[in-house]
């Protein structure tokens, strides 16, 4: 963890096929981009894997954080990460797919974490599927995705791209959620 309650705490990550934990760079990009509107937010990560996206945001102020993971031995090794923290009070596990946790927890979230494993090809259907209700007016999203797919592709309908850079072969932007 970069900064916050938690700084200087090392995640274990889970060996798991396809899990990539984001890197300190993105991160530490990524949080400099959201910290006017992080403090009290209620935000949602729904491909935790190592944790690394949702924790950064409880450590450094988030109200909520819900952590979705559908792995059983990732959401263990993310258990683990929670319960050594002490973050229950603020950060929370949802075992399972992100559908059914957008379906048990709709929201509104005002930040989400969009970074599923890159061959599935989820990020528009979760875009869609975020603003078919899940955000607050406002709301900012994070998507990683690979940097051959971000050339020159504009926002989806609703979002508005805020941020943009590039990290290796991934891409990271940053959307504003103005509705439909």
């Amino acid at each position: 963890i970069i900064a916050g309650t938690w700084r200087g705490r090392r995640l274990a990550v889970a060996d798991a096929p396809g899990l990539r934990p984001s890197p300190d760079r993105l991160r530490e990009t990524l949080f400099a981009w959201l910290a006017p509107v992080l403090p009290g937010a209620r935000c949602v990560d729904l491909f935790a894997g190592s944790g690394a996206l949702g924790l950064e945001a409880a450590s450094r102020g988030a109200a909520e954080v819900l952590l979705v993971e559908r792995d059983a031995r990732v959401a263990e090794a993310l258990a683990g990460a929670l319960a050594t923290l002490g973050a229950g009070s603020v950060a929370k596990l949802e075992r399972g797919d992100w559908r059914a946790a957008l379906d048990a927890r709709p929201g509104p979230w005002d930040v989400a974490f969009v970074d599923p494993p890159f061959d599935a090809g989820l990020q528009g259907e979760v875009l869609e599927r975020l603003a078919a209700g899940a955000l607050a007016p406002g709301a900012r999203v994070h998507v990683e995705m690979p940097a051959r797919e971000a050339a020159g592709s504009p926002p989806p309908p609703g979002y508005e791209a805020l941020r943009e850079r590039r990290f290796g072969d991934a891409v990271a932007r940053l959307m504003r959620f103005g509705g439909r």
